[in-house]
């Protein structure tokens, strides 16, 4: 049992460096030379938890995603009785909150970009990613449709792809000037705008 926990310390001291290092320098810029020295272990330490860069790479991707896919997995058949209002506010907090921790949105804008280039070993992570979350958050829109709670034609899957457009482009902002947005509050608003039980007259 100790030297389980021992084993698990040290891959969540690896992961940690390799969220700052990659939120510094993307996946190529990062070598595994400097991922061990800041892990505190050696080259050989490092390669025997992860013998290649984008074993770790998938590591954090997966650390990364933790509480969204719990949440997601969760929430992915929703029975009769979930209001989709709450289950889209549920998993847009979920998002946010994630993408705020320590390194992660640093992490995140410097992927995304990179991770464009097909080659990139992380593209069809990030192409599998987006796909899921439109499909869910499309569901949703088209839930709340159906019981004639959007004030929009626009299709679901706009609507989808709009909302997590603006998360990321806010995600963006909040880097340059944390103090002055409110991811929060800024995606609330734009969602009011075409689910007017958002709107806060509505929620009094």
């Amino acid at each position: 049992m100790a030297q389980y926990a021992k084993t698990a310390a040290v891959r969540r001291g690896i992961l940690d460096a390799c969220l700052t290092i990659f939120g510094e320098s993307g996946f190529h810029g990062a070598s595994m030379a400097e991922i061990a020295r800041r892990a505190g272990i050696s080259h050989t330490g490092l390669l025997h938890h992860f013998p290649r860069k984008e074993d770790l790479l998938m590591a954090v991707l997966t650390l990364q995603d933790e509480r969204s896919a719990d949440y997601l997995a969760r929430n992915e058949v929703l029975s009769t009785g979930a209001d989709p209002l709450d289950v889209l506010r549920g998993m847009a907090t979920t998002l946010i909150e994630r993408d705020q921790r320590v390194g992660l949105v640093e992490l995140s804008a410097v992927l995304t970009g990179e991770a464009t280039a097909p080659a990139h070993p992380a593209h069809d992570y990030f192409e599998t990613r987006y796909r899921n979350i439109r499909s869910f958050v499309t569901r949703l829109f088209s839930r709340l449709g159906d019981e004639g709670r959007l004030s929009t034609d626009l299709p679901p899957a706009h609507l989808a792809a709009i909302t997590i457009g603006a998360m990321d482009g806010l995600h963006t902002q909040w880097l340059f000037d944390r103090s002055a947005i409110d991811v929060d509050a800024c995606v609330t608003s734009l969602m009011s705008t075409f689910v007017p039980e958002l709107k806060p007259d509505a929620q009094d």
